[in-house]
């Protein structure tokens, strides 16, 4: 992305790049399983990549190396082009340093480091090795940053919504769910002040936003929905019930959901009858199933990647690709899973 703000277009289709690409011209979005951390791998149709998140960085680097196999294996890339950070707990930046140690990563982008975290008294530690992995050359995303990636084709389009407990300004239509929200007690954690993005590519259109927390979700689409209407949604959090609020959830009305949780983390009743609230969805998908809930209470079994505990867990991923056009997209659990196809808007 190469910093630079407003919608300036990027354009970095070097020949690697676009061996790299889909053959199609497809935007691939790849959901990797690192047991309720976060590790999201987009590859536009000319092999730019970026990655959002990387998971623990304990257990025999589980996570470090699942993430590797999908960059290296599935995607079939041999280096990152940005990496990003949502914000700065353990589970979302754990693994970017060690990463780094195994393959090329170009651009770093985070909120801002501080100067501690109340919350991690090993943060200092941790940040070291971070620091030491982006040579101290991170790049600060602030809400209402704009970017553009050129591809054949279509370009990508980002807009960061939140950053730092920031928020783009509060434009748009009336939120309809507005009168919905019902504050929680007050977040002072790094979840409060993750960045929430929105990828666009033609008509479709996703949202992730880290581990954004209720209040700030509020903030956000309240009263208005500067937003919109989205086709694809990372359930917020890992599922938790301190995030969803169904004043941002309801008002995005997304088509497919998916929720990177693990066995025992995330996937809360409470967030799950949120999703089945939305009025165009179509279908949930899971990262794995909540061995607390029933069948009847998650994503359909077909619909969720690994239904074992963590000790025979398998790593399955779940994958989005879009087509060319951005008028359709499709979703599959698996490498050997069946793609299910939807409409954009």
């Amino acid at each position: 992305m190469l910093r630079v703000l407003m919608a300036v277009s990027l354009c970095l289709m070097t020949s690697a790049g676009l061996f790299a690409g889909s053959s199609d011209g497809r935007l691939e979005i790849y959901f990797v399983d690192v047991e309720g951390g976060a590790a999201t791998l987009m590859v536009t149709p000319a092999g730019e990549s970026i990655l959002i998140d990387s998971g623990y960085p304990d257990y025999g680097g589980r996570d470090r190396d699942r993430i590797l196999n999908v960059v290296q294996n599935v995607a079939k890339l041999d280096h990152l082009d940005h990496a990003v950070v949502s914000h700065w707990h353990l589970d979302h930046f754990g693994n970017h340093a060690s990463l780094a140690d195994k393959i090329k990563i170009a651009n770093f982008w985070d909120r801002g480091i501080p100067d501690a975290l109340e919350e991690d008294k090993m943060f200092g530690e941790r940040i070291a090795l971070y620091r030491a992995a982006s040579q101290n050359q991170s790049k600060t995303l602030k809400a209402g940053d704009t970017f553009t990636l050129e591809s054949p084709g279509l370009p990508l389009n980002i807009m960061v919504a939140t950053a730092s407990g920031d928020v783009i300004p509060n434009s748009g239509s009336p939120n309809p769910y507005a009168s919905q929200h019902k504050p929680q007690i007050n977040d002072p954690t790094d979840n409060a002040k993750s960045i929430s993005m929105v990828f666009s590519f033609g008509k479709f259109r996703f949202m992730t936003c880290g581990d954004l927390t209720w209040n700030t979700e509020a903030k956000l689409m309240t009263p208005n929905n500067p937003i919109g209407q989205i086709d694809l949604f990372m359930v917020t959090h890992h599922g938790l019930n301190v995030s969803n609020n169904p004043v941002m959830v309801l008002a995005l009305d997304p088509q497919v959901t998916v929720t990177c949780n693990g066995p025992t983390k995330g996937g809360a009743p409470e967030t799950i009858a949120t999703l089945k609230q939305v009025k165009s969805l179509q279908a949930m998908y899971q990262l794995h199933r909540n061995i607390k809930l029933a069948s009847n209470e998650q994503a359909p079994p077909e619909n969720i990647a690994n239904q074992e505990d963590t000790t025979d867990c398998k790593g399955k991923w779940i994958k989005a690709s879009v087509a060319k056009d951005g008028n359709s997209y499709t979703v599959q659990v698996g490498a050997d899973g069946k793609p299910r196809e939807f409409k954009t808007r």
